[in-house]
């Protein structure tokens, strides 16, 4: 049975409950963006910072004499030029002076009593302060981000898949007690070897929450408020990224901000009443467990002001035809994505997809760095980049449902295409403002491009393996978040050529973007066959030449055989033929009848008599 058509309409549409679980399930994406952007903060390095000074290392104290503060820096720390103070080296003298002159030969070693840092931004005390992650250790912090998306990277693999075995509610609690757990765990941990595992395994329980309550939200939608609903959980996750630094300033200890960033994840466990987050009807009737199935139709017909226990209803009518298709002994059939290999139109859309979120997320790399270059400052490119995602959703809510999802998704990767490509030849030929322009605007187009990515492989994978496939694609996007944590791990030795394969893979995903379907207003496939029907359109429509018109114009004759049609004429001839007594009566006049039994009239003086 179509849902979209059979179904939804029935149970009461995108009705008012409809309407309060999909706020509902919007809050789980600001728990979870906080929680991932707070990973920022926690591996901020100061913009100033150097080693501490080392009595051991100078001359005595006898032929300095009174120095300032500043005096004495220079005397310690070797300044650069260009960049200031040395953040990893310090002077030593000889053991033997008698005279002391600033020409005197010193030789440069490494900090040997830790470093003094600036005032950082936002938190006072993080894992680099209390740690000392610079120079030598300096590449634990890109390992930490390495570790974190790993944790993304397979929680959305196993528990997308889980999501297909086990229903988006049970993933989403599953998800969210043993994210608080970790989260506790997390703040807890005390060594810089226990804290990067503890967000690895926490990575991977907050991409079954996103992905669960993702899902779940577009499966309770009908067509026209799908787009709508999605952008505005972004708006939850820039919302999560703007109160960020304000929480940083009032926490000042990194581990006061990861309780406060595990505390909505902790209030989500009061989505255990099923009437806050439901099961996916769609999902219940796609694997074929109807028994769950009518009683989720019911909750939400009852919830949305559908009567159920009157015949003229729909509802009523509703659950009559799905035991009319579906026989009482039908088994549940759960579905996982190794039968993808069986498949070329989902495989051919899964890959597609995923290689654009691969690109829109690592591509993001490149434009970010160059903000950098322009201004140092921290919170000029974070509510930068903060706010050119804001613009991304913005523009898909007014432009994707106007020009279809296959056509802005194009239009975004020729964007960003040609936006890294201008960056990538001409940067040191450009005005240091016209660099900002370019790398703004390839920003905003490639976080276009990723949010886009994620919608559009929502709609047009299966609801049998929607949660795997899903899970397929944006475990791509995570592995390129963590190619920019790759390029930091090597100092940033091969960011050419990382600035010139994304862009050429930018440019490749244009072709292959021309393959898939569009799914603009219509019905989400729930099976695979549903999912293999998903083809392009063609690129040109045919016309018919006039110059050679067919001599017989020949229309489509409509079926004689409608199942379903047949099936409701078959349940209201059932129920009438055992209902007791009928909605209406017949009256029987009581005379006589015209003609006797033999065919004879009556006599007129029988009927006086």
């Amino acid at each position: 049975m179509e849902f979209e058509t059979k179904i939804y309409p029935q149970i009461g549409g995108y009705g008012r409950y409809n309407r309060i679980i999909t706020l509902f399930s919007w809050f789980p994406n600001f728990a979870v963006s906080l929680n991932l952007f707070s990973d920022v903060f926690f591996t901020l390095i100061p913009e100033s910072y150097h080693c501490k000074p080392d009595l051991a290392l100078l001359p005595p104290s006898s032929l300095l004499g009174n120095l300032s503060r500043q005096a004495y820096l220079n005397l310690t720390v070797p300044w650069l030029k260009g960049s200031g103070f040395s953040h990893c080296e310090l002077y030593k003298y000889p053991l033997n002076m008698s005279n002391y002159t600033e020409s005197v030969p010193r030789d440069v070693v490494p900090c040997t009593r830790g470093w003094e840092y600036g005032k950082p931004a936002g938190l006072q005390n993080n894992l680099v302060t209390e740690w000392d992650l610079v120079c030598a250790n300096y590449w634990k912090i890109p390992l930490q981000h390495i570790c974190f998306m790993t944790g993304w990277t397979l929680g959305y693999i196993f528990l997308g898949t889980i999501c297909d075995w086990l229903g988006r509610r049970c993933v989403l609690l599953l998800s969210v007690l043993l994210s608080g757990l970790l989260g506790i765990m997390s703040c807890l941990s005390n060594s810089p070897s226990a804290f990067p595992f503890f967000r690895l395994c926490q990575g991977s329980t907050l991409a079954g929450v996103f992905l669960s309550s993702y899902i779940a939200r577009l499966e309770w939608c009908d067509p026209p408020h799908r787009l709508m609903v999605s952008m505005v959980s972004g708006f939850f996750a820039v919302f999560a990224e703007l109160l960020l630094p304000g929480f940083a300033v009032l926490c000042r200890d990194w581990p006061v901000l990861q309780a406060v960033a595990t505390l909505p994840l902790l209030l989500l466990l009061s989505y255990c009443c099923a009437s806050v987050f439901p099961e996916s009807p769609r999902w219940l009737m796609a694997t074929s467990q109807i028994r769950q199935a009518k009683k989720c139709l019911q909750s939400f017909s009852a919830q949305n002001g559908m009567c159920v226990s009157d015949e003229l209803y729909p509802a009523e009518t509703l659950l009559s035809e799905i035991d009319e298709v579906f026989p009482e002994d039908i088994q549940p059939e759960y579905h996982h994505v190794v039968e993808l290999r069986h498949t070329r139109v989902i495989w051919k859309n899964c890959l597609i997809l995923g290689f654009t979120l691969f690109i829109g997320t690592g591509i993001q790399y490149c434009f970010t760095r160059n903000l950098h270059i322009y201004s140092p400052h921290f919170y000029f490119s974070y509510f930068l980049r903060v706010l050119t995602g804001a613009l991304a959703c913005i523009f898909l809510c007014v432009s994707v449902d106007r020009f279809g999802r296959r056509g802005m998704l194009l239009l975004a990767a020729i964007v960003t295409g040609l936006s890294s490509l201008l960056l990538l030849a001409l940067t040191q030929y450009l005005h240091g403002g016209l660099v900002l322009v370019l790398s703004v605007v390839g920003l905003l187009s490639s976080q276009a491009l990723a949010m886009l990515s994620v919608f559009f492989g929502s709609e047009v994978m299966p609801t049998v393996v929607r949660g795997g496939t899903l899970g397929l694609i944006m475990a791509a996007g995570c592995v390129g978040m963590a190619a920019s944590s790759l390029m930091e791990l090597q100092n940033n030795g091969g960011y050419f050529l990382h600035h010139v394969i994304f862009a050429s893979f930018a440019v490749l995903s244009v072709l292959c973007i021309m393959l898939l379907p569009e799914s603009k207003h219509k019905p989400l496939p729930d099976s695979l066959k549903d999912g293999e029907r998903q083809r392009r359109p063609p690129l040109f429509l045919s016309r018919i030449s006039r110059d050679n018109p067919p001599l017989l114009r020949t229309q489509p004759h409509s079926s004689e055989y409608n199942r379903d049609n047949y099936s409701r004429l078959v349940t209201a001839t059932k129920k009438m033929l055992t209902k007791d007594a009928l909605p209406y009566k017949i009256s029987i006049s009581p005379q006589a009848p015209l003609l006797a039994s033999n065919g004879t009239a009556p006599d007129a003086n029988d009927d006086s008599s």
